[in-house]
């Protein structure tokens, strides 16, 4: 019953959407769930504009930025590692790194590791079972962006 009610308190924090929070850690989850052209078609239809593509050994990014250009998010898709696909969402906003780290706390999830990642910004690792989800602070001196990457 408890676990319950926290699932479903969890559904609901989730659902809500928080000033000035562009999309919910669920929404960004559900972004890992479509093919490179339903993204496509989603972003177009909340408006988003297409920023940029890139193709690496292995991989596609395309990226698109809001309407307001106060953020981005871009789909990485691999081409022979289907479980490595992830969404990447960067936003320009303490607040909303806050708000974002409040709801993946309140959702079960647990930090289980810290780091730089290659460009030296810092990380935390959260998980809850399988579901991975890495929030991103700015480099050193700087003051954005904040990124949230959520894992397939």
């Amino acid at each position: 019953m408890r676990k319950t009610l926290a699932l479903l308190l969890f559904s609901v924090l989730l659902s809500i959407h928080v000033s000035a929070q562009t999309f919910t850690v669920e929404q960004l989850k559900g972004f890992n769930k479509l093919t490179m052209d339903e993204f496509k078609k989603e972003m177009k239809q909340l408006k988003f504009r297409f920023y940029d593509r890139t193709e690496g050994l292995g991989f596609i990014l395309t990226e698109y930025d809001s309407p307001d250009y106060t953020s981005k998010i871009g789909k990485f898709e691999y081409k022979e590692e289907k479980s490595e696909d992830r969404i990447e969402f960067e936003f320009k906003d303490k607040k909303e790194y806050d708000q974002f780290l409040k709801l993946i706390l309140a959702g079960g999830y647990k930090e289980t590791e810290k780091g730089k990642i290659i460009t030296k910004e810092s990380y935390v690792d959260y998980y809850r079972n399988k579901e991975h989800i890495r929030m991103i602070l700015p480099k050193a001196g700087q003051k954005n962006p904040y990124t949230i990457i959520v894992f397939k």
